[in-house]
């Protein structure tokens, strides 16, 4: 039986394919302005709309799994077992939604009350 060879630069019919650029509104340390490129598939058809709704919903999941790194040590750990890996990148992940869930319902009377506190504080704080 033969096959057909599939090439990256093809795509299946219904579908299409984008570039999207996003630039980034303030300069970085050199005083530039990055831009990210982005290779999108979807579905002929798709708005403009969609595609940078889809892409700005990645960006936030990034930005979440980063926060989880400095708060909560999503990434200190050595993998040698699934099972081990398994259950540290869960237990991250509750501490994580814990402290989200926290900071969302929390008085701002309180997170005043912390942002007082002697105690030094990551980049990255909860309750703002």
């Amino acid at each position: 039986m033969a096959s057909q060879p599939v090439y990256e630069w093809t795509t299946a019919p219904g579908w299409s394919r984008w570039l999207l650029a996003r630039r980034a509104l303030t300069p970085n340390a050199k005083g530039e302005l990055e831009i990210a490129y982005y290779l999108c598939c979807a579905p002929t058809g798709t708005t403009d709309e969609e595609l940078i709704r889809v892409a700005g919903s990645r960006w936030a999941v990034e930005d979440c799994f980063q926060t989880a790194k400095t708060e909560v040590g999503l990434d200190h750990y050595q993998v040698r077992h699934y099972d081990a890996w398994y259950r540290h990148i869960t237990l991250a992940m509750l501490a994580h939604t814990y402290l989200a869930v926290t900071a969302a319902i929390a008085p701002k009377a309180l997170a005043a009350a912390l942002s007082r506190s002697p105690s030094a504080k990551s980049a990255v704080f909860w309750h703002t």
